[in-house]
């Protein structure tokens, strides 16, 4: 097969076929980590230095410094700094319905609002696949109610549930159109709906109060044309179906604390659905030897290679504690080892792993 852009080879995973070779990109790749393999590095510009298949973008919200380590997000949050490339959420803007009625989400047309985006376009399209981070229905209203306070209105206040849903449908519906406008390539959305023992809600209520506004969200992200990688940590298998009727085109990231197995995903929806993960980031790249990362990526790629339609990244994100060499061995095992056709009778695991330790 001829060499494809890492554009056509994200693209082609995506419509579950064969690249020339398996794609790799991680949502999240912490700057300790980072600057350990490629000193001073942004994410974008690590991104192209280390030959990644995807440069990943997102729209611009204002932030308003309020003291050290804290800020309030357009969207009202107030964040703490956390030392991770993500803040903590310590108060929140809507926690009665009192306050929802009174609330106003940023502009999704504000001018400025996709500046980046358009200047990463501007810049990679064709070469790297574009994807943009936008939401469905659980995350924005977490962080506008927190969660405890979302938790709570589940059973006690399902109008507020309802309405912050609502909220980020809408807002994420006319994002999607601008981002599509603008030429990006995928779309992927961040909200977690589980723990590793189970979702946060019941099935019944994932049913009533997230699935119609999902279904809207996903429709809206396809007939802009975008396809669709759905993130969510932890033990989804209860809410699966109902996820997968949504018409996503991805499913990220597999996650093996949350009893999720990747050879047993791609048998049963394999067909439907591509698949993004599933190297454990809470275990095998953060306290294994290069010698356990390169055998776990080859068992992934085993497991879920074959046929196309996977990308084969951590198990969530390249957090602050991942060691360096762990995750650069999983990155050196995957262009070794993921090329097609894959000669999967020839592998050997310790050639492998004495190619990388």
């Amino acid at each position: 097969m001829s060499p494809m852009t890492s554009a056509e080879r994200v693209l082609a995973v995506l419509r579950r076929q064969e690249p020339d070779r398996i794609p790799h990109f991680e949502w999240i790749i912490d700057r300790r980590v980072r600057d350990a393999l490629c000193p001073g590095c942004t994410m974008e510009e690590f991104t192209v230095r280390m030959g990644l298949d995807a440069i990943l973008t997102a729209p611009d919200f204002r932030k308003e410094r309020l003291g050290p380590g804290l800020a309030r997000s357009e969207w009202g949050m107030v964040m703490r700094d956390s030392g991770e490339e993500h803040g903590v959420a310590v108060e929140h803007p809507i926690r009665s319905l009192d306050a929802l009625r009174q609330y106003r989400p940023p502009d999704p047309h504000a001018p400025g609002r996709y500046a980046s985006i358009e200047r990463i376009v501007a810049r990679y399209k064709g070469r790297l696949a574009v994807g943009v981070h936008l939401n469905d229905v659980f995350s924005i209203p977490r962080y506008l109610a927190g969660f405890d306070t979302l938790m709570m209105a589940f059973a006690a206040e399902p109008e507020l549930v309802h309405g912050l849903v609502e909220i980020s449908v809408n807002a994420n519906i006319e994002m999607a159109r601008e981002v599509a406008r603008r030429g990006v390539d995928f779309v992927f959305t961040g909200d977690d709906y589980a723990s590793a023992n189970g979702p946060f809600m019941s099935p019944a209520m994932f049913r009533e109060f997230l699935y119609p506004g999902l279904q809207r969200v996903m429709a809206a992200f396809k007939d802009c044309g975008l396809p669709v990688i759905k993130h969510s940590d932890g033990d989804i298998r209860p809410v699966l179906d109902l996820i997968l009727d949504c018409d996503i085109d991805c499913l990220d990231p597999i996650d093996p604390l949350g009893g999720l197995d990747m050879a047993e995903m791609k048998q049963k929806y394999g067909r439907r659905i591509a698949l993004k993960g599933n190297v454990n980031c809470a275990q095998t790249l953060t306290f294994g030897t290069e010698r356990q990362v390169v055998e776990e990526t080859l068992a992934v790629i085993r497991a879920a290679g074959p046929g196309g339609g996977l990308i084969v990244s951590s198990s969530n994100s390249i957090h602050s504690a991942v060691k360096p060499g762990n995750y650069l061995a999983m990155w050196n095992t995957i262009r070794a080892y993921g090329k097609y056709p894959l000669q999967l009778e020839g592998w050997s695991d310790s050639g492998a792993i004495e190619a990388f330790s």
